[in-house]
């Protein structure tokens, strides 16, 4: 089931070059409207695009020598081709990387430099850079405005300040560029030991070396963070002249990963176009499963479903096919039936958290109290399996209301709130629930989390 969330974001430190150029724009309501929407990114929750990418991970990590149990994949929803890493080893992969590759070997390719970066520790040196190139930036203006009150020219003082404020950005981008040669150098390591080409990531440093000579505003975002040099492009195009073998993946993991992108293309795209290039006379599992997606978006649910069994009826044992058989009967008013689907797709794969969830949600809708026990049990399975999806408790939250239990209920909504550094509604629920919860260890939490909002105890 493919889930879309916004969330607000914090700038990335690597985007430096772009916070000089700020420091020359003056502030207005305007300007500051204008920026408001890059602060915020709309992320996806998708179980088999997650498990795909996660399963690439973790074997580039073993490759690497890294601990894969600290990996976490994050998907946005953005076309622009983009991959990046931040603290606490997420890695965030842009959804038009998936969408616009031509195989999956771009995409472990883009990863394994990611990974690189990781291995270097260019995350951990991230924020020393910045504020290096904070000092460098406020000392070029401070010589800048003596400059200017010194020969009593504010053109002098303009030139000053741009010249330091480019020696500065040479500086980091310098930096940078040592950092993107690193991280290549090391992907191509781990893909060598893994006996997988590089040369998916030499075909992205080739679209994305087409798309430099665009203005900037319509470049891609990886170029901004990951400056492609000629130097990086040889080396990389040296490294696959020289590979003995194609150094394929996979078929199997190939197959998945065309399967994702199509799934993608049905849900993203606009329906129309879908359909048009994934045509009724291509019968393949991925052209499937793009047009069953389109059709589900064009509100045919016959025609959908139609797909689907399909498609089941030729990977039987695929519990994303039954996924999406169940997010469609859900989504197009026929909960019981969608219990019946995700039922299965839980059987298949009890390990994804996101398939609990959608089964609770469909029991939930049912309207049947004899289903809300099991309902909750799938929850708190999604909720072991998976600590930081908030919404699990939000989820959690609705179950234990319908049943009557509104300690538990305004408990399980104060630790969605907490979460969400919503300390207002995290106060009032926790205050609620320890009112009405029993002697116990869930009314014990509820005081916790109304110590941990009160002001003297918050950061």
């Amino acid at each position: 089931m493919i889930l879309f969330m916004t969330r607000r974001i914090r700038p990335i430190l690597f985007a430096l070059s772009l916070t000089i150029s700020a420091l020359f724009l003056p502030f207005s309501p305007a300007w500051s409207q204008e920026r408001a929407p890059s602060e915020r990114m709309v992320l996806i929750r998708d179980a088999e695009t997650e498990t795909l990418l996660h399963d690439f991970a973790v074997t580039l990590y073993r490759a690497a020598g890294l601990d894969p149990r600290t990996i976490r994949i994050v998907l946005v929803r953005d076309r622009a081709i983009n991959a990046f890493v931040t603290t606490g080893n997420r890695m965030f992969i842009h959804t038009g990387l998936l969408m616009r590759a031509d195989s999956a070997l771009e995409v472990v390719g883009t990863m394994a430099h990611e990974t690189g970066h990781v291995l270097h520790g260019d995350i951990s040196r991230g924020p020393e850079q910045a504020r290096e190139m904070m000092w460098r930036t406020l000392g070029s203006l401070l010589i800048a405005g003596a400059a200017g009150l010194a020969s009593h020219d504010g053109g002098v003082g303009a030139g000053a300040a741009m010249g330091g404020l480019s020696m500065a950005e040479r500086h980091y981008m310098s930096f940078s560029r040592g950092q993107e040669e690193g991280a290549d150098g090391a992907a191509v390591q781990m893909l060598d030991r893994l006996g997988w080409s590089a040369r998916g990531l030499l075909r992205l440093f080739e679209v994305l070396d087409q798309e430099d000579s665009l203005v900037n505003d319509r470049r891609d975002p990886f170029l901004m963070t990951h400056p492609l040099t000629r130097d990086r492009m040889d080396f990389m195009r040296r490294h696959v002249e020289s590979a003995h073998g194609p150094g394929d993946l996979p078929p199997k993991l190939e197959n998945a990963y065309l399967l994702v992108r199509a799934k993608l293309d049905g849900f993203l795209s606009i329906p129309g176009t879908v359909l048009r290039a994934y045509p009724g006379s291509d019968q393949s599992a991925p052209a499937l499963y793009a047009r069953a997606a389109a059709e589900h978006q064009l509100s045919h649910r016959d025609a959908a479903l139609g797909l689907m069994d399909r498609l089941i009826a030729m990977q039987p044992a695929n519990p994303w096919f039954r996924e999406l058989r169940g997010q469609i009967l859900y989504e197009t008013g026929h909960p019981r039936e969608a219990v019946t689907a995700y039922r299965e797709t839980v059987r298949l794969a009890p390990e994804q958290p996101l398939l609990h969830q959608g089964l609770a949600q469909a029991m939930m809708e049912t309207g049947d109290k004899a289903m809300l026990r099991p309902a909750i049990d799938h929850l708190e399975t999604a909720r072991r399996q998976d600590p930081e999806d908030d919404s699990t408790f939000h989820l959690l939250g609705i179950a234990w209301g319908q049943l009557g239990d509104m300690g538990q209920a305004n408990l399980a909504l104060a630790e969605e709130a907490i979460r969400g550094n919503d300390i207002p509604a995290a106060r009032r629920f926790a205050r609620l629930a320890a009112e009405s919860l029993p002697q116990g260890p869930a009314k014990l939490r509820a005081l916790d989390i109304g110590n941990a909002v009160k002001k003297e105890n918050r950061p």
